[in-house]
């Protein structure tokens, strides 16, 4: 990555201390308010939300986050300091000048079309009429790629030169794809950071034209891995997972489950709803292949995960391992939004939603053309595409667990030396960010 390395030269580049678990949601959350998950609450990219007895994943609300922000806090020392989030999570409801983040749109019938959402609303077409519709489906799915990447990076290049925020924030989320589809070792994942490079070129020249300071960081590192692990099979088997049948599907019914675990890439919060209960799930999980570490509420507390969105257990997966979501034990059984992108209605992160089904990719591709007619025609779908067994198969990168190795972990690079260091917390970077606009308290 000449760009970022060139970058890197001129200023400086540090490992980036990041929290458990990191993930998506969790590490954005712990940049911009400088607190860990048990203040800010973002305990992963989802959580069993207890009071409406549903295990809801990427939701948008900024509501959802504690803690001072770093907006908040640049305001207390600058009044009227703007900030443009350009897909930055938990965007939406939070008092930012300008706000773009993915939201398809959800017709009555089903259907669901490429969209964003921005605040203002007239941003959305100032937006679309230079840049063209938010391309979502090259966001998440089989088919993510580069051009959502590279549309989120035009967007923020025009927000800066019709805007000009004080503070703009730009989540890229390319090099997640293949790292997690082939690994980090693999030569996808070179190929993938090398194209992503050339596409950030143009803002960090726009920034450079700016004279403005460029952070660039990521929130973890992904590592390979080559075995799932089925945590909720297992809590089925042993009779705590609880599952009710709707037109011969199987749905978690965590209502009325003993034990059942919220999966998150190599992280799993596990709740238990009699606490008499707590010894044997934790006896059943330690003994599970590729489970390293059972987390009660001491040893939560001393990640800094002891929230109350949390599991009863947290479980950590073995540098080669993460967890599955599946629950149902017949994969004729298997629920029909198991086979589809659906990140929404999964009781857990589902990476195979990054491949078109393994066992038959052609076929796949195959339901996913007749799929695409059927929409254009008007009528109902369904892009059944995902495989049941993509996880045994297909997924060679996951991350979660804290690094075991510095060099498996996330970075940050800074185009200011003035405060070059080896190490940043990720909980120190909103002190960062403000001490380099000359905002610190």
């Amino acid at each position: 990555m000449p760009r970022l390395a060139r970058l890197a030269g001129t200023g400086f580049r540090a490992t980036l201390g990041t929290v458990l678990p990191a993930v998506t949601c969790s590490v954005q959350s712990t940049i911009l308010t400088g607190a860990l998950p048990a203040e800010h609450g973002i305990v992963g990219n989802g959580w069993y939300f207890r009071d409406l007895g549903e295990v809801l994943l990427w939701r948008q609300s900024n509501a959802l986050v504690g803690g001072d922000k770093l907006w908040h806090a640049a305001r207390r020392q600058q009044p009227g300091y703007t900030v443009a989030n350009v897909c930055w999570w938990y965007a939406m409801g939070a008092d930012v000048n300008w706000t773009v983040t993915p939201r398809p749109v959800y017709h009555a019938d089903g259907r669901k079309d490429p969209d964003c959402y921005t605040d203002p609303p007239e941003l959305h077409d100032e937006l679309t009429a230079k840049l063209g519709t938010f391309p979502l489906f090259s966001y998440w799915g089989a088919n993510a790629g580069l051009p959502s990447s590279a549309w989120i990076v035009k967007a923020a290049e025009q927000i800066m030169a019709d805007h000009q925020p004080d503070l703009t924030l730009v989540y890229v989320p390319h090099l997640d794809y293949d790292l997690q589809r082939y690994g980090p070792s693999a030569p996808q994942a070179a190929a993938a950071a090398a194209e992503l490079d050339v596409t950030l070129g143009p803002l960090l020249d726009a920034a450079a034209a700016r004279d403005a300071t460029v952070v660039v960081l990521s929130e973890y590192g992904i590592t390979d891995v080559s075995q799932p692990v089925d945590i909720n099979r297992l809590l089925r088997s042993e009779g705590l997972l609880n599952v009710y049948t709707q037109a011969g599907m199987e749905y978690l019914d965590p209502w009325t489950s003993r034990a059942f675990a919220v999966a998150d890439h190599q992280i799993a919060h596990v709740y238990v709803r009699d606490p008499a209960d707590l010894e044997a799930v934790t006896k059943l999980c330690e003994g599970l292949p590729g489970v390293a570490e059972v987390l009660d509420a001491t040893a939560q507390h001393e990640y800094g995960l002891d929230h109350e969105r949390s599991g009863d257990l947290v479980l950590v997966a073995e540098p080669y391992a993460w967890f599955t979501y599946y629950y149902w034990l017949d994969d004729a059984k298997a629920p029909d939004f198991a086979r589809l992108v659906e990140i929404h209605r999964k009781p857990g992160y589902d990476p195979a939603e990054l491949f078109f089904d393994p066992a038959g990719p052609g076929a796949a591709k195959g339901r996913a053309g007749v799929a695409l007619l059927r929409k254009k025609l008007g009528m109902r779908y369904m892009m059944s595409v995902v495989g049941l067994d993509a996880g045994a198969r297909a997924v060679r990168g996951s991350h979660g667990r804290l690094p075991s190795d510095e060099r498996d972990a996330p970075v940050l690079i800074c185009s200011d030396p003035a405060f070059a260091r080896d190490r940043v917390e990720a909980t120190d970077v909103k002190d960062l960010l403000l001490r380099l606009a000359g905002l610190a308290s």
